[in-house]
């Protein structure tokens, strides 16, 4: 019994000890807060008219971060192409942790990205670094004009778009200054660069010489300007508005005279020289 009343009136003493220190511990926080309190009226009253400072603004990047995250989240084809536009914008050989610097695409975390960009067949990879492959490696208008030489039979100029940042340009002024052709295709509406080279050998395919051969052009030239205008050619000539000049000032028109057959001579100059077949029932002469 006198063990339980000693506890008794120990518990009640640290009970009164605690509750000493809690009003206490009130009581200065009351006075400090007054004292905060006093501090900052005087000092609002003694810059009423002064500015505010304005607040410190931390730097967040949360955006960016979730920007490479949702970049190395896209599919394997998304993450590609990305590194593939920055080789072919550049033109500079990257190292997977530049190209991670550079377009945020990770190769080294991501198994399937490098192995895939490395069996691109637009990519080629030395072993450390990966960089654009065009169809053509040409570096400038020199090594262009002479690609297109080494092809008479023409080359497309969609092969052509990535060989180099200005090729487009390049070949503007090839056809310019008539060292080449840009024609089109009539079946893929593509552009094909041809060599005006006279000493190129072109070959002709048989269906298109037996339809040279076979088409029979109006011996009216007014026949000929019609059927320019039906495929939406505008002729150099107006034969109509010529002659109906002519006749108002009476003048008569000349008569058709039969041309005179030219021999051929060792001394002609053959410009169809890629169709020899044309020439092969003439004689010439001391042959």
């Amino acid at each position: 019994m006198a063990s339980l009343q000693e506890s008794l009136t120990k518990f009640k003493k640290q009970q009164e000890k605690c509750q000493s220190t809690l009003t206490s511990i009130a009581a200065k926080a009351g006075s400090s807060k007054a004292a905060s309190l006093k501090s900052t009226s005087s000092s609002t009253s003694s810059s009423a008219n002064a500015k505010s400072p304005t607040p410190v603004k931390f730097s967040n990047d949360t955006e960016r971060l979730q920007h490479i995250n949702s970049i190395r989240k896209a599919p394997v084809g998304a993450q590609i192409k990305r590194v593939i536009d920055l080789l072919f914008e550049t033109r500079q050989a990257f190292t997977p942790e530049q190209i991670n610097d550079a377009c945020y695409v990770d190769t080294n975390a991501n198994k399937a990205v490098f192995d895939s960009l490395r069996n691109n067949p637009k990519v080629n990879y030395d072993g450390k670094r990966f960089s654009y492959k065009s169809k053509h490696d040409l570096k400038d208008k020199k090594q262009l004009l002479v690609l297109i030489r080494k092809l008479p039979e023409g080359v497309a100029v969609i092969d052509l778009k990535d060989s180099y940042p200005n090729v487009m340009e390049d070949l503007q002024s090839l056809k310019a200054s008539g060292q080449i052709w840009l024609l089109s295709n009539f079946d893929s509406q593509e552009d094909i660069a041809y060599p005006n080279d006279p000493r190129a050998v072109i070959k002709v395919d048989d269906d298109l010489k037996q339809l040279f051969r076979g088409i029979e052009l109006p011996r009216d030239m007014i026949d000929i300007e019609k059927d320019l205008q039906k495929n939406g050619m505008k002729p150099a000539t107006n034969t109509a508005k010529r002659r109906a000049k002519a006749q108002v000032h009476g003048i008569a028109p000349k008569p058709k005279t039969k041309k005179k057959k030219h021999e051929i001579s060792k001394r002609t100059r053959l410009t169809n020289a890629h169709l020899p077949e044309l020439f092969q029932h003439l004689n010439v002469p001391g042959s």
